[in-house]
């Protein structure tokens, strides 16, 4: 993938030993973080590495940790009212680390998950964010 916008290093597949750090980054999304929500985390994500129509992609904090990750999955729909039934692509999650935060690390993850859609003929990407996290932002179209 390259480079991203200003301020923001590079960005690449998730791969196994990233595992630690994405649960480290997702578990404070997911609620009460136990022992048994963080198990279920972990297996969660480590499945979604090895899925085909999954992409985590994370952004090094240069560290040893992870500065933000995103997470894209694909589906696909039955033909239907404004829609030819192509494969959809759903932005699943985007977070950064606190400390790492104001560089850009969100748009670039977003970037490169439009990527990924868009080299697998993906004709619709919805990304959905609950209000109170969403900052102001333009919207984002995948050009051809």
């Amino acid at each position: 993938m390259g480079q991203g916008g200003t301020g923001s290093g590079p960005v690449r597949r998730a791969v196994e030993y990233d595992l630690v750090e994405l649960v480290r980054l997702r578990a404070p999304r997911s609620g009460d973080a136990d022992g048994h929500a963080l198990d279920s985390l972990a297996a969660t994500l480590w499945e979604q590495l090895a899925d085909d129509d999954v992409r985590v992609l994370v952004v090094d904090a240069g560290d040893g940790k992870l500065a933000a990750c995103g997470i894209g999955a694909l589906d696909r729909r039955p033909p239907g009212p404004g829609s030819r039934g192509a494969r959809t692509g759903h932005v699943v999650s985007v977070v950064t680390d606190p400390d790492h935060r104001r560089h850009d690390h969100s748009g670039t993850l977003v970037r490169g998950l439009l990527t990924w859609f868009r080299e697998r003929g993906v004709s619709r990407v919805e990304l959905r964010s609950p209000v109170e996290e969403a900052p102001p932002r333009r919207a984002v179209t995948p050009s051809r």
